[in-house]
């Protein structure tokens, strides 16, 4: 890392999810960091975009830097929306929580849905710079494909022939819900931080 180049955290204590994250900003000379360990911020807000400026805020007053977070959800049109923001707390596991969606789902055919996310940068002084959304369309099948973490190996996007969990990380910033977020926040995202 050279001595000018700026810090970013991810406001998430998810290795794979911090990961994605940093595959996407790559291109950027940028040390992407995860949050410190143990930290847990409670995600109180009523809309995926509030947890998303929560979080963000927390970790840069925290840590005294910039911060970028992500709240997302799956929202299954069969399911009135749901898990939506509770998809984290849909069951105690990823494995549990893709067996109870794929039970709540049963054999309907009607089985259409989104990953929603949203995504806020945050300054160290805890201040939301940046924040934007994105959307990705899909369906869910009856049986996971591939290894991913969440919802990823029963979401299919039909665009890419493939389970999210599927996807290399070009095709995830470019389909990817978080990687359309991302996307929309880039070019200013350099801009306030000097990259």
């Amino acid at each position: 890392m050279s001595r000018n180049q700026k810090i970013l955290v991810i406001a998430s204590g998810n290795p794979t999810k911090v990961n994605e994250i940093r595959a996407m900003l790559a291109p950027v000379a940028l040390n992407v960091q995860q949050q410190p360990k143990g930290l847990e911020i409670e995600e109180t807000g009523s809309t995926y975009l509030e947890n998303a400026r929560l979080k963000a805020s927390q970790v840069a007053l925290l840590s005294g830097n910039w911060a970028l977070a992500d709240d997302s959800g799956l929202e299954v049109d069969a399911l009135g929306g749901a898990p939506g923001i509770f998809s984290a707390r849909y069951a105690p596991s990823d494995k549990e929580r893709i067996n109870r969606l794929l039970q709540e789902l049963k054999q309907t055919v009607y089985r259409s849905a989104g990953f929603h996310s949203a995504v806020a940068l945050s300054d160290p002084t805890g201040t939301i710079r940046l924040e934007a959304e994105g959307l990705c369309r899909g369906e869910i099948l009856t049986e996971p494909r591939g290894d991913g973490f969440g919802y990823d190996p029963v979401f299919w996007i039909r665009e890419a022939n493939s389970t999210y969990a599927q996807l290399p990380a070009h095709q995830k910033m470019k389909l990817g819900s978080r990687g359309k977020a991302i996307r929309a926040i880039a070019t200013e995202m350099g801009f306030l931080m000097g990259f």
